[in-house]
């Protein structure tokens, strides 16, 4: 199926083609993507992330000015990662790549976007290992038949506004003043980040004492939350296995994990200082994000919360995964991102294996949009640059 699709207000380049391509994993899921080149590139470059859907992705006509094929991956979870588990999702990688294989490309460049880039690194990590030394289980026990993927391998990566993991940049933002899991106004307030008692709104704001105890004490949440989900599973475990309950071992509870948004970053601008403006990723109102119905990890099967939001669990951490990528890597950090911020975007530069490794700063937020009036977008500089960047490498 051939497209006709312009971005607003910069146009795919002339020629290009753009196409619909169905696929289906090794485990038999529905996946594919968008498939965008002009000419005959040597060179493809791979988009995706775990469970938003790239196809009008900001950097798809830059890929394409440089001489490159775009690929943009549909993930099995988009718009929804209540059973985002990823382990499994690394059968939707392998089914993109095996495309992009087939057509020939001489290289296939991975671009990991925001969560992106904890998927493809963890891509990166179990491709390199012999099949029977990668992930036999996900974190709440499923096998994963990753001894039995096959897994091409690539030969580049792009780290564009990324963070650490999903789950690493939850347990940097979930509140923990949270007393009970079942009620979502409990609050201690000894922990609360809007309390002015503890620095909230004041001059020079939170004290380090405070955030020390904050930082362990979110961990504490993310342990106890860990542990929910565990007993969770083994419950239906028990119940399949004893098979006297089949309505319980039929059931798959869901997790609601309520206020996700307390990043003592984006409420205190003086804490690892960029050039963020006051507010998360969500907006400029913290308080009500925290409180509100969307955020990061509100709605999860315990598997889920285990393999991606767990800070503790989850093996799609880049702690754990960027060491494995040796492939020539670029990483473009946006200076006023609210997710990632610059002492984490050093720590996870440190963590990326390769010698052959640039780090590039551009102004922007996390989607790369201007911080001020009147300023070139971030994307467009990050855009020419990676296109700079793939001409030199490949």
């Amino acid at each position: 199926m051939i497209l006709t699709l312009d971005w607003n207000p910069r146009a795919l380049p002339p020629g290009t083609q753009a196409e619909n391509v169905p696929l289906r994993s090794a485990d038999g899921a529905a996946t594919g993507g968008a498939f965008y080149a002009r000419g005959k590139p040597r060179t493809a470059v791979f988009l995706m992330h775990p469970r938003e859907f790239f196809a009008f992705h900001y950097l798809v006509p830059d890929l394409v000015e440089a001489g490159c094929a775009a690929w943009a991956q549909l993930p099995r979870s988009v718009g929804n990662d209540l059973r985002l588990e990823h382990e499994i999702a690394l059968f939707d990688v392998a089914a993109g790549m095996q495309f992009l294989r087939e057509k020939n490309f001489e290289k296939v460049v991975f671009l990991g976007n925001s969560g992106g880039s904890g998927l493809f690194s963890l891509y990166v990590q179990q491709a390199a290992l012999e099949p029977s030394k990668r992930l036999a289980k996900t974190p709440a026990g499923r096998p994963t038949g990753l001894a039995e993927l096959d897994m091409p391998k690539g030969d580049g990566m792009v780290y564009l506004a990324p963070h650490p993991g999903q789950g690493r940049l939850l347990v940097g933002c979930i509140d923990p003043s949270v007393t009970d899991e079942n009620d979502p106004l409990a609050v201690d307030s000894s922990l609360d980040a809007f309390d002015p008692a503890n620095g909230y709104g004041e001059t020079p704001g939170y004290r380090m004492d405070f955030v020390e105890r904050y930082r362990n004490a979110q961990r504490e949440r993310v342990h106890r939350l860990d542990e929910k989900a565990r007993s969770l599973v083994a419950r239906r475990q028990d119940a399949r296995k004893s098979k006297v309950d089949r309505k319980l071992a039929a059931h798959t509870p869901i997790m609601t994990v309520w206020r996700t948004d307390a990043d003592l970053r984006c409420l205190d601008l003086s804490i690892d200082p960029s050039d963020r403006k006051p507010g998360s990723v969500w907006g400029r109102d913290v308080f009500a994000s925290n409180y509100g119905s969307v955020g990061f990890a509100r709605n999860c099967s315990p598997e889920s919360w285990l393999s991606t939001w767990s800070g503790l669990s989850s093996n799609a951490a880049l702690e754990k995964t960027a060491p494995a990528v040796t492939l020539p890597t670029l990483l473009v950090e946006y200076t006023g991102d609210q997710t990632t911020f610059p002492a984490t975007v050093r720590e996870i530069f440190g963590w990326i294996g390769t010698t052959e490794k640039k780090h590039l700063r551009v102004r922007g937020d996390h989607h790369g949009r201007p911080l001020a009036q009147g300023e070139e977008p971030g994307r467009d500089i990050a855009g020419k640059a990676i296109g700079e960047w793939l001409h030199e490498h490949f």
